[in-house]
């Protein structure tokens, strides 16, 4: 068995590379912040159908919303991302209280009990429909939590995003009042 020693100018440049290799991996998160990234036009064919009921066992359908700009979010309680991001959900839907928007935040297939819980933790104040099934969310191919849809006044998705995003971001507040301009 033959032993390989390095002389010091090898360990100092497997210092310096390894040095550098955890500053990119302790860097990449803040290369990736949610800040960092916006929802993209949406290219991927018609809205498909949501009919859901809320909390109150009530049904809602997106039609409902015709004529308002519409952000369809679609989580769940153990999904860290979809934790984070729900306050600039709700910030966003503060910052746009009074205009043609609304905010549908999809629980996927969790029981209405624990979704009741986080809400409450949370001191969220938003509307949840309940995909019980799950079947609505492969319906709308959200595969990654969160997945957020902005549907426009015509009813037609404009823009999808995969994973967090801090959605009181002036930009996109921006981009929303220019869906709702454009009625």
């Amino acid at each position: 068995m033959r032993t390989v020693f390095f002389s010091s100018r090898a360990r100092g440049f497997r210092a310096l590379f390894v040095s550098f290799a955890v500053g990119a991996i302790i860097s990449l998160p803040g290369a990736l912040r949610a800040d960092a990234i916006e929802p993209k036009p949406w290219t991927d064919g018609p809205t498909p159908a949501l009919v859901l009921e809320d909390m109150h066992g009530r049904p809602v359908r997106l039609e409902d919303f015709k004529g308002k700009v519409v952000l369809v979010n679609f989580w769940a309680t153990w999904c860290e991302p979809c934790r984070d991001e729900m306050p600039s959900i709700q910030r966003l839907r503060q910052k746009l209280s009074g205009k043609p928007f609304e905010v549908l935040a999809v629980n996927v297939t969790e029981p209405r009990s624990r979704v009741e819980a986080f809400l409450t933790q949370m001191q969220l104040d938003l509307p949840v429909l309940l995909d019980h099934s799950g079947d609505t969310a492969r319906g709308w191919r959200a595969r990654i939590l969160p997945a957020t849809f902005i549907i426009g006044t015509d009813g037609r998705i404009r823009y999808g995003h995969a994973g967090e995003l801090d959605w009181a971001e002036p930009r996109i507040v921006d981009m929303i009042a220019a869906l709702m301009r454009a009625r």
